[in-house]
């Protein structure tokens, strides 16, 4: 099969590779579409992350069509239309034409759901609904989100808005991610410009003078303090990057704040896979149901380098614009 592989000196080549086999309680996948995540790139060049790296082929979501089944699986056939968050536990990533991995953790497509729409939604659902679920925030409780805009927090919106909780104040940094996120049901006075307006100060000013309940930093680094500052004593603050800063913690310790580590990869460790299973059965159901919508997504082009460069390059620049970026690999 055709794969971009990530080799030593940090450039990426379209290569033939081995395609993988299934094992027994393995499906193997014609990937119709992968979705890319910050933690590509990061991957790439932050230690901490690169730990993370199983194989020399990135990608950690996708969506297509079941080719091949091991042994003794018995809930999916030749021919399905799955989507599935793979982590670390496929064979390889999902800049490949095909994958295997544990039939555990795969789900049907919904039938109102596109590929490339598929594939853009386990890693940013399954995120944003361990927060809400993690959070068990109140419809009356006050919540601070950075970086609203971007995948995860396009999709605890969504999720938090299906839940009638409208208490949320965010920040964004230019009209296009302004734009999608009143087009999500947020109001303009509940968005923060935060190129041209002073967090900390008006998010107070649009909380009648009130320090957040949560705060959920989907940024991270100098934005982390701000956060931890606009936050009660004994709040909550939820970290989805791992970005935060020792000023930051050291206001979050001094004001007893409880801390939600968010992190998908901790299951895929622990081999927990009904975490996954059950994740996307909520999510495809409320997506059936039109409860929630999936992300707006941007086609960036084909499996070819200049693709992987190019949205790396759209996420190193926060410059997503509300989408969800996808490659297209095979055409079902």
């Amino acid at each position: 099969m055709k794969a971009i592989v990530l080799h030593q000196n940090g450039e990426f080549y379209l290569e033939e590779v081995n395609t993988p086999q299934p094992k027994d309680h393995d499906v193997q996948v014609k990937i119709a579409a992968a979705g890319f995540n910050p933690i590509d790139y990061q991957m790439t060049e932050n230690a901490m992350e690169r730990k993370l790296l199983h194989s020399p082929i990135l990608g950690r979501e996708f969506s297509g069509v079941v080719s091949a089944v091991g042994e003794k699986v018995t809930d999916f056939k030749i021919g399905d239309a799955v989507f599935c968050g793979s982590g670390s536990m496929g064979s390889n990533g999902t800049y490949a034409e095909y994958i295997c991995v544990p039939a555990a953790i795969v789900m049907h497509l919904p039938k109102n759901i596109l590929p490339e729409e598929g594939a853009g939604i386990p890693s940013v659902g399954l995120t944003a609904l361990q927060a809400i679920n993690r959070m068990k925030a109140n419809r009356s409780d006050s919540i601070f989100i950075t970086g609203a805009a971007g995948g995860v927090g396009n999709m605890l919106l969504k999720l938090l808005i299906e839940k009638e909780n409208h208490n949320c104040i965010v920040t964004a940094g230019n009209e296009s991610s302004i734009a999608s996120l009143v087009d999500l049901g947020v109001k303009p006075n509940q968005i923060i410009n935060y190129k041209n307006d002073k967090v900390y100060e008006t998010a107070l000013a649009l909380n009648n003078k009130t320090h957040f309940d949560f705060a959920v930093d989907l940024v991270g680094n100098e934005i982390a303090v701000t956060a931890a500052k606009l936050l009660k004593t004994n709040g909550t603050y939820v970290d989805v990057t791992n970005f935060s800063t020792s000023d930051s913690r050291e206001i979050l310790f001094s004001k007893g704040v409880a801390i939600l580590n968010i992190s998908n990869y901790a299951f895929g460790l622990e081999k927990q896979y009904d975490y996954y299973k059950n994740g996307l059965t909520e999510l495809s159901q409320l997506l059936q149901e039109k409860s929630i919508t999936p992300p707006t997504i941007e086609i960036i082009g084909g499996m070819e380098v200049e693709t992987v460069l190019k949205a790396h390059q759209i996420l190193r620049d926060n410059k997503t614009n509300g989408k969800k970026l996808i490659m297209q690999i095979n055409k079902l």
